[in-house]
């Protein structure tokens, strides 16, 4: 396998003709790249940055392997890589110049990224703390017995509350992120559907929320309950709710990432059905070595 293998595009277009019905084939694992090339075509290429994205594919014999995106200045995102693919990607971006900040992927592959990077850049890279799972949905379970209330989809006259909720879920994350009617449609949390939980005398408890169906699936994504109303069955409730919905749209797949450290929210989402698909791992670079 060569570096030249890769081909290296700023043009969306481009990579979706080359790549889509590969990232369709496998589109658990492959969320992430589906994910922000919607985003993309549907928002421009510049929307969430100066700089153009960055996209490749791995191409051998007619037959796609492997692709990856970027959009500077944040990380690289990568399809799984064995690791010779991942030490050609390395190669390749060394010899054009790229600079990398970090890489995100599964945890093999980003894993046999850091290391190819640091052979051929010089640049050492230390693991994130923050673990994620990806999960995907089996035969959905609802809670039994649901707490009081019921479910409410937030429409475009609910915008302060949705704005509100994802600010929290963001405080909570730790995801840096300006949240308000300004940079609202600028952010990543603009396009998807909320479902809040509702205790029968109307009250808000708990939110999830649910992307777009992309390559026919659906990523359940931004799930929080405040903290002094955890344990009651919230989070739960609105979770399945936001499920079924994803579902009843159409998707043939639902996936979410859970944080490893939560030993809680594993354990719901498992309860309701979610299954393990892989590990996900990010690792930042410190400057090359001259």
């Amino acid at each position: 396998m060569r570096a030249d293998d890769w081909h290296l595009t700023e043009d969306l277009d481009d990579f979706v003709a080359r790549a889509g019905d590969f990232l369709r084939s496998r589109p658990g694992l492959h969320v992430m790249p589906l994910t922000w090339a919607a985003r993309l075509r549907a928002r421009g290429a510049h929307a969430f940055g100066t700089e153009a994205p960055v996209f490749g594919v791995l191409e051998r014999a007619g037959e796609v392997r492997a692709a990856f995106y970027r959009l500077p200045p944040r990380a690289l995102v990568l399809t799984p890589l064995t690791p010779e693919q991942a030490d050609t990607l390395a190669a390749h971006l060394a010899a054009v110049g790229h600079s990398l900040p970090s890489v995100s992927a599964d945890h093999n592959t980003a894993t046999a990224f850091a290391r190819a990077w640091q052979r051929h850049t010089g640049a050492r890279p230390r693991i994130r703390d923050t673990r994620l799972r990806l999960y995907r949905l089996g035969t959905l379970t609802p809670p039994e017995p649901m707490p009081a209330g019921r479910g409410r989809v937030l429409g475009e006259q609910d915008l302060e509350q949705v704005m509100f909720w994802c600010g929290e879920f963001a405080k909570a994350v730790g995801e840096v992120v300006s949240i308000d009617a300004g940079s609202w449609a600028n952010t990543r949390f603009a396009d998807k559907r909320y479902t809040v939980w509702e205790t029968p005398d109307g009250t808000p408890v708990s939110v999830a929320g649910m992307n777009p169906v992309i390559g026919g699936q659906v990523q359940v994504d931004v799930v929080h309950t405040p903290a002094h109303l955890r344990g009651r069955g919230y989070a739960g409730a609105v979770t399945a709710e936001v499920s079924r919905a994803a579902l009843a749209a159409g998707a043939r797949e639902v996936v979410l990432f859970a944080d490893l450290s939560n030993p809680t929210s594993n354990a719901l989402y498992q309860r309701l059905g979610y299954r393990t698909l892989t590990d996900w791992a990010a690792y930042d670079f410190s400057p090359e070595v001259s």
